[in-house]
């Protein structure tokens, strides 16, 4: 199972720059650009929280759940 991030498309959808997140959520840009590259292991809900509120959006519109691909069976 993976979460994939889509920070880079709600970026895109609000025409911001990760500089721009970056100071309004207080982070990095070398911590905003590993999230956006799904290199993370985990995010604080503090700053999920920030960003959502950046971006005027859910978490769920920044992450998604992605299940294995379970072998078919016969």
């Amino acid at each position: 199972m993976a979460i994939e991030v889509h920070l880079d498309v709600m970026l895109a959808k609000r025409k911001m720059k990760l500089k721009d997140l970056s100071e309004q959520v207080g982070v990095s840009v070398v911590n905003l650009s590993i999230l956006k590259q799904g290199k993370v292991k985990a995010v604080r809900f503090s700053t999920l929280s920030a960003i959502c509120e950046a971006l005027d959006c859910q978490p769920g519109d920044l992450l998604e759940f992605v299940p294995d691909k379970q072998p078919e069976t016969e």
